[in-house]
């Protein structure tokens, strides 16, 4: 396990140097998962940072992630897209790849969209299908990795979280209403994070299909408990990327890429129905 417990001025740095690279001060943030870069693209005057550029910022070393903020207007709202995130199998601190959301809240933003692509664990799901997350297994924080171990901040947020709520249910019912006008199937169910980097087996997916899951990723738990712990809204979608059942054919990362290019016009459609109707 890699411990670093950063502090609020590491938070700070990073976002006064992002606010200095931008006149947008934006109140909703996007993390787009593997393949879904294409969706920063439909932001209008946009201001783009790489993450390079940014004090302490983690910079992702996977196919997929280009590794920048994108910081615009999207249907009339002020948005900070962040074109794909590092991953704790890159060697990263849970602190460190959860700093972008530490760095999103002191600028301002209040609601947080995260989006990953995933593997189908629940029979019924194929690959190309949207699922609405509704609950997470925190399996990497059930053995110690969690980011908020370590000391704590009350400025940033309580020792204690709830995480009954995490996924806000009304922005939950937001995402369903807009699938159903625009006739877009939206699954809905639990996402489950493993450590990866390496790709689940059969016996893995049976146990986590007995846990309740309906996804496996490598990601985003952490980037909610951090933004539930910072007082954020947050809204979870899932880009079902391949399919686990039984006997499941062996995973590669460009099919992941591939699905997610292919998905792009309702993953988009979605999101700018979803974004238009926030208040």
């Amino acid at each position: 396990m890699t411990d670093e417990f950063l502090t609020r001025a590491d938070f700070e740095r990073a976002a006064q140097y992002i606010a200095s690279k931008t006149q947008h001060r934006p109140t909703i943030g996007l993390v787009l998962g593997s393949g879904l870069d294409a969706l920063a693209d439909r932001l209008e005057r946009a201001d783009v940072i790489p993450y390079s550029e940014i004090p302490g910022f983690p910079v992702s070393t996977v196919a997929g992630h280009s590794g920048a903020l994108v910081i615009g207007e999207w249907s009339g709202k002020t948005v900070l897209v962040m074109r794909g995130r590092a991953h704790y199998y890159e060697g990263y601190s849970m602190q460190r790849i959860t700093l972008p959301i530490r760095a999103m809240r002191l600028l301002g933003v209040s609601t947080l969209i995260v989006t990953n692509a995933a593997g189908g664990v629940n029979e019924t799901f194929r690959a190309g299908d949207v699922m609405l997350i509704t609950d997470h297994i925190n399996f990497v924080g059930m053995a110690g990795a969690n980011p908020l171990r370590g000391p704590n901040d009350e400025t940033l947020g309580p020792r204690f979280p709830d995480m009954s709520q995490a996924y806000d249910p009304a922005l939950c019912d937001l995402a369903r209403a807009v699938a159903r006008q625009m006739h877009i199937v939206l699954r809905e169910g639990v996402y489950v994070m493993l450590a990866g980097p390496s790709y689940e087996s059969p016996a893995d997916v049976r146990v986590l299909r007995l846990l309740g899951a309906d996804a496996v990723g490598m990601s985003t738990v952490p980037e909610v408990i951090v933004a539930r712990h910072g007082g954020m809204r947050v809204l979870g979608l899932s880009l079902i990327s391949n399919a686990l059942g039984a006997g499941h054919a062996q995973v590669d990362h460009n099919e992941v890429l591939a699905a997610g290019r292919a998905a792009i016009p309702r993953f988009t459609a979605l999101l700018q129905g979803i974004i238009e109707r926030m208040s």
